[in-house]
């Protein structure tokens, strides 16, 4: 079985782009989520308008993951027409390129690493650190990781994460933001303006608030699930975290569609260049990656995965508050 820097090459391979089938997956995705957002905006009738809002929502998941695989270079990259068409999406789900590529490249180097990877990541701390931090700081950190902030993260993840605090925090470096802001709320302005409040509450509210919730989830299971396992930095690898800290998401074909294959997030740590439609292919053809941690959206995965809140050094497991 091939470990470390070994295994990383022998994905290399699957980091081969097929351009064609690429475009193939980007247009079509776009056609499909064009025609929801339509459908949403200018049906009358409520029983167009609700499913066609609801898979809108799913929609925008998918082409955030082939956004994502755009931005680690996965896909598509030498193309003014890509670049123009992802930046656009960015600035529209409220996710500006300098914003997630910053935070997310920070997250793929220090991927469960203890004390580090809170950038770009849902923050952890060890049972101890909890112990000893004030009611505030507790306060704080629960409210973060509470199932209704994770569940609003059209609010905390996107536009206040997002977009508001990379402006407060360095606006220079992050002139999309601003931008992001604009874009999508002259959007929503204007379908409310001119389509009136019920156009914008199922042709921009709800995709929002579904994509959002659903990525927000996707992000925080990916690495707060009853297997992962943190590490300090003497005794954390790479190539470790991808298999050891990552998840795989136990589903349906359609959910692995809906979700851009995100689900295989095991090899996507290990590669993040290989691009998402090679991803089965990789889980299928090598060994290495036949047995990961996995979660699922089961309600009782689900509830597993929210319940966990510390990491408890001593047993080397996450916990529950009700576990101290």
């Amino acid at each position: 079985m091939l470990q470390g820097k070994d295994l990383i090459l022998a994905t290399k391979p699957y980091t081969k782009e097929n351009r064609s089938k690429s475009w193939l997956l980007v247009l079509s995705t776009l056609l499909l989520l064009s025609c929801c957002y339509s459908l949403a905006v200018f049906a009358d009738q409520l029983w167009i308008q609700i499913p066609s809002s609801v898979f809108a929502g799913l929609l925008v998941v998918r082409m955030f993951v082939i956004y994502h695989d755009y931005l680690h270079k996965a896909i598509l990259q030498g193309s003014a027409v890509a670049k123009l068409i992802f930046t656009l999406f960015g600035m529209f789900i409220l996710a500006p390129t300098s914003v997630w590529k910053r935070s997310h490249d920070y997250h793929h180097q220090q991927n469960c690493k203890l004390y580090t990877s809170s950038i770009g990541s849902f923050p952890l701390a060890t049972k101890e650190q909890y112990l000893a931090s004030s009611r505030f700081e507790k306060i704080t950190y629960l409210f973060i990781r509470h199932p209704l902030t994770i569940a609003l993260g059209y609010i905390f993840a996107f536009f206040w994460g997002m977009c508001l605090q990379s402006i407060l925090k360095s606006s220079g470096k992050h002139m999309d933001s601003y931008a992001a802001l604009i874009f999508h709320f002259g959007i929503s302005w204007s379908i409310f303006s001119f389509f009136g409040g019920q156009s914008y509450v199922f042709g921009m509210l709800i995709p929002a608030l579904i994509s959002s919730a659903i990525g927000s989830y996707l992000f925080y299971s990916q690495h707060n699930y009853p297997d992962a396992n943190y590490s300090k930095k003497e005794d954390w690898s790479y190539a470790s975290a991808a298999l050891n800290s990552s998840s795989f998401l136990d589903s349906t074909k359609f959910t692995h569609w809906i979700t851009a294959n995100i689900g295989y997030h095991h090899i996507h740590h290990i590669n993040a260049r290989i691009p998402f439609y090679n991803l089965p292919n990789v889980y299928k053809e090598m060994e290495e990656f036949k047995n990961p941690g996995k979660t699922s959206l089961s309600p009782s995965d689900l509830s597993k995965c929210l319940r966990l809140k510390l990491w408890d050094a001593e047993n080397n497991k996450m916990i529950s508050l009700k576990e101290i």
